[in-house]
């Protein structure tokens, strides 16, 4: 894949282009969010989101990671959104299938994206991360693959579990996957299986929405 670094008013965010990317082509794209570990200034420490760039699986995708400058995601929400609206609108998006990713902090996050603005996404995976239980009705109409390492003490997967529950007690199509040897940074796990970038490319959103 070929990576290259930019930068959106002050989001500083890495974009990753298929090997044969062509410009006038339009691409499906994962939108990820980091964890706790890859805030800052500099760039290079989101290496440690390196498995999904890894994956030969993944050289399908533009997959489009900012970087969190503050504390937590939440501090500087509204400047994600609008970033994540912008890489939307991009001349190389496929609208139909724009997908969140999510780890640990950036977990949360992807939560909070998908349902700040529902009618973005085709599908989404999250790992080791929880959300607003109360708002699952908000992620019904996203397909969602949830991953937790049973030994996580960062995050506990109660988090995932409660998540997953109250989202299918909606109506809602959400998955969990337990790794019984894993602590908290299942997503290596995760974005090393070339069945989970198959299973976001299986599901295309073929209607889109004003927003929810």
């Amino acid at each position: 894949m070929k990576i290259v670094r930019k930068k959106y008013n002050n989001l500083q965010y890495v974009i990753s282009y298929p090997d044969e990317y062509e410009e006038d082509k339009k691409y499906p794209v994962i939108f990820h969010t980091h964890g706790a570990g890859s805030r800052g200034t500099h760039l290079s420490s989101l290496n440690t989101d390196v498995p999904i760039k890894n994956n030969p699986s993944a050289n399908t995708f533009i997959i489009v990671s900012p970087q969190c400058y503050a504390d937590t995601w939440f501090e500087i929400f509204e400047q994600l959104i609008e970033f994540c609206e912008y890489i939307y609108e991009q001349p190389f998006t496929d609208q139909t299938r724009f997908y969140s990713s999510g780890i640990s902090m950036g977990g949360y996050t992807a939560y909070q994206l998908m349902m700040s603005r529902p009618n973005l996404f085709s599908a989404g995976i999250v790992c080791c991360g929880g959300g607003m239980y109360w708002n699952a009705g908000r992620l019904k109409d996203i397909p969602l693959r949830i991953f937790h390492g049973v030994k996580d003490t960062t995050v506990l997967p109660y988090e995932s579990e409660h998540m997953v529950n109250k989202i299918n007690q909606c109506g809602g199509n959400a998955t969990l996957m337990l790794y019984p040897e894993c602590d908290h940074n299942c997503w290596n796990k995760v974005y090393k299986n070339k069945e989970n970038f198959e299973w976001l490319l299986s599901h295309k959103k073929e209607n889109k929405d004003e927003n929810a």
